[in-house]
Formats: structure tokens, sequence, C-alpha cells
């Protein structure tokens, strides 16, 4: 679905990303894990055509309108749930009738049925994280990508974005970029180990997160 090919991005005179190879397979869950600072968000940004890279190259194999990403904080229009969800759909001239189906059914997926006339800015942080998500997948995207989506997240908020992860995995490609290793265990069918902008390894949530080795070992037991 997607390929990255040393793959360099740049900010001033700093490389946040290094070389960067990895490819994304359709209908998996791929999760990227590393400390802060080690690239995750800068990944995610080229991974989703926001950013071109400074190097290498990026090989998408799905329509630009179909990948999607959920940015660690959400921001909302200030009007109601319901038309910030509904203005993607507009945007790409959908029928009102299908807007609203759409609004609904994603908004069930994340538990917010009954919240479309709330006021977006009066949701609780775990809210704006579960109406962020539901705003990405009425767009059925083919590709989610998910920038810590339960940070700062109480364990309720936590449990109930992760049981929709598990829930959509089955209907799109899902990127995950966490720095809880265990998290990536728990959600993944592949791990991305991510340090100081370069991919130090690769594997199955087994081989990565239960087994780690090295600097990976480290940051898997919170010692980096």
């Amino acid at each position: 679905m997607l390929e990255l090919r040393r793959v360099v991005r740049r900010y001033g005179g700093v490389e946040a990303l290094r070389g960067v190879s990895l490819r994304v397979r359709r209908g998996e869950t791929l999760s990227i894990i590393g400390p802060n600072g080690s690239g995750k968000t800068t990944l995610l940004r080229v991974m989703a055509l926001l950013d071109p890279p400074d190097g290498g190259e990026v090989i998408c194999g799905v329509e630009r309108g179909k990948v999607t990403m959920v940015f660690q904080q959400p921001a909302f229009f200030n009007t109601t749930v319901y038309r910030n969800l509904a203005y993607g759909l507009r945007l790409r001239g959908r029928p009102e009738g299908e807007v609203r189906k759409e609004v609904r059914r994603a908004l069930s997926l994340v538990g917010m049925r009954g919240c479309e006339e709330r006021r977006a800015g009066e949701l609780s942080g775990g809210e704006k994280q579960r109406v962020s998500l539901a705003r990405a997948l009425a767009l059925r995207p083919e590709l989610l990508l998910l920038d810590e989506p339960t940070s700062n997240l109480d364990p309720r908020s936590t449990r109930l974005i992760e049981g929709v992860i598990e829930e959509v995995r089955e209907e799109c490609t899902v990127v995950l970029a966490t720095s809880h290793p265990f998290q990536a265990a728990r959600l993944s069918d592949r791990v991305v180990c991510l340090f100081e902008g370069k991919v130090l390894a690769q594997g199955t949530p087994r081989e990565i997160v239960e087994r780690p080795k090295g600097r990976i070992r480290k940051f898997v037991r919170g010692e980096w």
C-alpha cells in the first residue's frame, strides 16, 4: 500500500528522518514506537503526503483522498460536533443524506452517538480525541494514520480508543505512532522502532516488544 525508500526529512539544519525505509502492507496494523523526538510525527506526516521528503521517495498505492491522519492535538471548527464531521464529506460533494448516515455511523463507532449538537470546544480531552477519530472514519479512509491517539488520556478513554482501533482494522489499514510499546504489542501486526530518525528494527510484536534486544530493550523497560 505504501513504501518509503531512504526517506530524509529536514527542519532547518536538523534531520528529523535519516534514510527511513519501510513498507505498509494493505490490511495490516503497523505501529511505530520510539521515545519523544524520535521522528514519529514527522514520519506520519510524510506518509500522509502532507510533507514532501527532502530525499528518497514515497510510493503510495492509494488515492490521496483515501489517506487520513488523526493528529495528537485535535483541532475543530467552532461549531457543533455534527458540522465538524460533516465538513470533510461535504467538501467531497457527498449528498446530504449520505453525510448524515456517515456522521452517525462514525460517532457510533467511537461511542459518541447523541453528541451531534454539542459544541466541539466544550468536549473533554478524551471526547475530543474520539470525535477527531470519528471525523477521520466518516471519510472511510483506506489508510488511517494515528499520531499518539491516547496521549494524556485517562485509562477509560484509552480503552475506548484502543477498542475503536481494533474494530476499524477490519476495514482499513492502520499506522499507529505511540510511545507505549505494550500498546503497540496489543494492537499491531508489526512494529517498527524509530530512534533519532532512523529505523533500528522492525518485526512482529513478539520479536520487538516481548523479546527486545539492545537499545530497544532499554526503551521497552522504560530506561531510555
